[in-house]
């Protein structure tokens, strides 16, 4: 029997004897099995029982630049690399005589004399009896893989060098949210076996209080793709809870998908603290301020029970007190949980309320005019400084300074920006633009450029000051009322 007609055989699946079945009808020929045999994109070859190579497919030739006469039985020797040689004529043998499949990675010199490494899978055909009669083997370059896996593996190494020098803690996930990984400051920080807060593991760290709250976020950021960025108590090795600000952002692939999810933990515990601390004594200040401002309207109230004459010019002092001790709520910093609750308040009814202090009865010596927009909480307190402090100057050194000044007030929405102009008429000439700024103007300016994303200027002009200040949309307006 021909070893094309064996090849033939093992591939149709019926050897049984060393003489074949008569060819089925439409079956493929001798020259289809050679052609396939030659056209396998892998080197591939057949041997005896026994070992001894008899056939080689022309790909095999080809790479190593030999011919049949030299690679017939056990010619294969000498494309071998000789530093690995007895170690495979050891395990073939071994294979051969247990009649056990062979498997092996070992370099193959090519025509050029370079030697590249092959993955080499041998199977034994056995007839009826177990008799081992034919062994098919191929050879796979693998190179390349054998390359990107060793720079995989130093990435992976880099990656986790430079994430355990990071004073924080890393983490990172599958693009469905496994956590897969952790650097040494998590099991530092968190005592934890490594690999035991892989997958949704994690959760059982967190204080009871924030799991669900910290459970939604991640939940939403994995629907959407947004950054994950949240404060939360996370439980030490010691088992006490520490504050831990948790930041994570997605790493997407050239087609836009996501790939990774790269998270860190920051111990934010102590600075969470003083922030508390500070807030306490900022809320006591602030009510102490509140209460100075009530105690003074009511020793205006007490003094005027004594003058009937004065009573009405007291009223009016004690209202004009209340509304600065409101635009101070306004005013003074605030933290997420002491901002007043602006709601749904306008600039036209926030700036009727921080002005109402330097109002006269009739309300025309601060005329607003122009667009109505919404203000926000975060717009709020910037803009009640800018307001305040404008109106303090006005009333020392400009125009609400004289009996017959006023301030034009004009509000204008156009092209995503709000243009806030303060127009002072009727005051004391000025002279000149001063040639030193206060701290108030400096607070002013720390306001609008670095709170609000504006810009504001002053002209000094000889009939009164005029100040412009524009805001983008995004940082004060919600909605336009016409």
């Amino acid at each position: 029997m021909s070893d094309t007609n064996f090849f033939k055989g093992i591939w149709q699946g019926r050897i049984e004897s060393p003489d074949f079945l008569p060819p089925l009808p439409g079956e493929p020929s001798d020259e289809d099995f050679r052609c396939f045999a030659a056209s396998l994109p892998t080197l591939c070859w057949m041997a005896r029982g026994d070992g001894y190579i008899v056939w080689y497919n022309q790909r095999w030739y080809d790479y190593t630049g030999t011919t049949p006469q030299e690679m017939e039985g056990w010619g294969w020797e000498k494309v071998h690399d000789p530093a690995v040689l007895n170690d495979v004529k050891v395990r073939w043998q071994r294979s051969i005589n247990e009649a056990e499949p062979f498997e092996m990675v070992f370099p193959l010199r090519g025509a050029d004399g370079v030697f590249r490494p092959f993955l080499t899978r041998i199977s034994p055909v056995t007839d009826p009896s177990g008799k081992v009669v034919r062994w098919f083997g191929v050879n796979t370059e693998i190179g390349a893989q054998m390359r990107a896996e060793t720079q995989r593996d130093e990435s992976r190494a880099e990656y986790k060098v430079l994430t355990n020098a990071m004073p924080q803690m890393v983490w990172s996930t599958r693009p469905d949210g496994y956590h897969d990984f952790y650097n040494d400051k998590w099991y530092e920080f968190t005592g934890v076996p490594q690999g035991s807060t892989d997958g949704e593991a994690w959760k059982g760290l967190f204080h009871p209080d924030d799991q669900e709250r910290a459970w939604t976020a991640w939940r939403h950021s994995l629907a959407t793709g947004d950054p994950y960025e949240i404060e939360y108590r996370l439980r030490d090795r010691h088992g006490a809870y520490r504050w831990v600000l948790g930041r994570a952002s997605p790493v997407y692939d050239n087609d836009g998908s996501i790939r990774r999810w790269i998270g860190t933990c920051t111990d934010i515990h102590e600075a969470k603290q003083v922030s508390e601390h500070n807030e306490v004594l900022s809320r006591e200040l602030a009510h102490r301020i509140k209460n100075i401002f009530a105690i003074i309207a009511g020793l205006i109230g007490l003094s005027a029970r004594n003058e009937p004459s004065a009573r009405a010019f007291a009223r009016q002092l004690s209202q004009r007190i209340v509304s600065l001790g409101r635009a101070h709520d306004f005013a003074r910093p605030h933290s997420d949980r002491s901002r007043p609750g602006v709601g749904d308040i306008t600039l036209h009814g926030l700036l009727e309320s921080l002005l109402e202090p330097y109002q006269n009865p009739e309300g025309t010596r601060i005329r607003a005019t122009g667009d109505d927009v919404a203000v926000d909480d975060r717009g709020a307190t910037p803009l009640a400084l800018l307001i305040h402090e404008l109106a303090t100057n006005a009333s020392k050194y400009g125009a609400l300074s004289h009996p017959d000044g006023f301030v034009e007030l004009r509000l204008s929405f156009a092209n995503e920006h709000l243009k806030i102009e303060w127009r002072e008429v009727g005051g004391p000439p000025v002279e000149a633009q001063p040639e030193s700024t206060g701290f108030g103007s400096q607070l002013v300016k720390m306001s609008v450029e670095q709170q609000l994303f504006g810009s504001i200027a002053h002209h000094w002009k000889h009939d009164g000051l005029i100040v412009e200040v524009t805001l983008p949309e995004g940082s004060l307006v919600r909605t336009i009322t016409a």
